[in-house]
């Protein structure tokens, strides 16, 4: 078992409370990802759990158990960072090897451990290799293989991607959301990447100055964010924000609408504008436009060909419109 309860869990540091009183539930098996821009807390909520920051008040538990003033190592879990954290003089199975070592597990035994990890992460043809002699994907698979053969309750990966290149990111998500599906392992994931978030997760914390704003799965968020901040966090480009006299005649102080839910026009619709900058993407056209209502970004096809200076119409999906009032609130 695997759940993860957080009950009124307080972080201060001095005077400054980092994380105000939170509450969480994490079924066993989950794939939980807390998400947030810099700052918002989610790396020190994850060490909290961790048990690398001592809890100010409040109680964690983990398969029921009381873990709050646990040591690390007696909590069950296996942590991932960002580093990679591996000793350079070591080769791939002796990296993967060491944790167990020191728990004096029987040699045979953890030699099948580190086998099989290394069977599940593709890593079987480079056991004889040191750190310096992989590529960073590689690398970061052996931090992972070395958390999995300590078979523990939860993993805990610390933006583990953000040492990769664009390309080899897109590929370890992949690769760490079949791990998830392979083991079926509680895995709490932290990043500052929204896409990382709704690609990898089946449930989504995000958090802002140490408060949890919503909890939802990625189409949850995307589809009925609880409020202005979770809007604008969550969807790719951003969401376009219209204030004033037209979002009151559209039914709210503030009304939120997706780039990929206004259609461009050359000759009619509601809003029209000057485009100040286009991005063509080959199958997406980002435009950024100019409009009596604000700047709106919008989402079309490749094949939109405009360019800066041009005016174009835009008609936004009035059942896509998001509603917010004074307080940000969704309405």
């Amino acid at each position: 078992m695997g759940n993860i309860t957080l009950d009124k869990v307080v972080k201060r540091f001095g005077d400054v409370e980092v994380i105000p009183p939170l509450d969480l539930e994490i079924a066993d098996g989950e794939f939980v990802v807390f998400v947030g821009p810099s700052g918002c807390g989610k790396s020190t909520l994850l060490r909290i759990i961790a048990g690398l920051e001592d809890l100010t008040s409040g109680h964690i538990e983990i398969s029921g158990r009381d873990v709050s003033h646990l040591a690390p190592g007696d909590r069950g879990l296996a942590m991932v960072f960002q580093s990679y954290a591996l000793y350079p003089h070591m080769t791939v199975r002796e990296n993967m090897l060491f944790p167990l070592e020191m728990t004096r597990v029987d040699s045979r035994a953890a030699n099948e451990k580190v086998e099989r990890a290394a069977e599940v992460l593709n890593l079987s043809a480079y056991m004889d290799r040191k750190p310096g002699q992989l590529s960073g994907g590689q690398r970061q698979r052996v931090a992972i293989g070395r958390a999995i053969v300590r078979e523990p309750s939860a993993f805990l990966f610390d933006e583990p991607l953000s040492n990769l290149d664009a390309a080899l990111r897109v590929n370890m998500r992949i690769e760490i959301a079949e791990l998830h599906a392979k083991l079926g392992t509680t895995m709490i994931y932290v990043t500052h990447d929204q896409v990382e978030a709704m690609t990898m997760a089946d449930r989504i914390v995000v958090l802002q100055a140490g408060r949890i704003e919503q909890v939802g799965t990625p189409l949850e968020l995307y589809e009925r964010p609880c409020n202005e901040f979770v809007a604008g966090f969550i969807g790719s480009p951003r969401m376009n924000f219209i204030r004033g006299a037209e979002a009151e005649r559209l039914g709210a102080p503030v009304i939120g609408i997706r780039p990929e839910h206004i259609n461009a026009s050359r000759d009619a619709g509601m809003w029209n504008g000057k485009v100040s900058f286009s991005e063509h993407l080959g199958s997406d056209t980002y435009l950024h436009i100019d409009t009596d209502v604000g700047p709106v970004n919008v989402r079309t096809t490749g094949e939109f060909g405009v360019h800066r200076g041009d005016t174009v119409w835009l008609n936004p999906n009035e059942q896509s419109i998001h509603r917010f009032d004074t307080n940000g609130m969704a309405v």
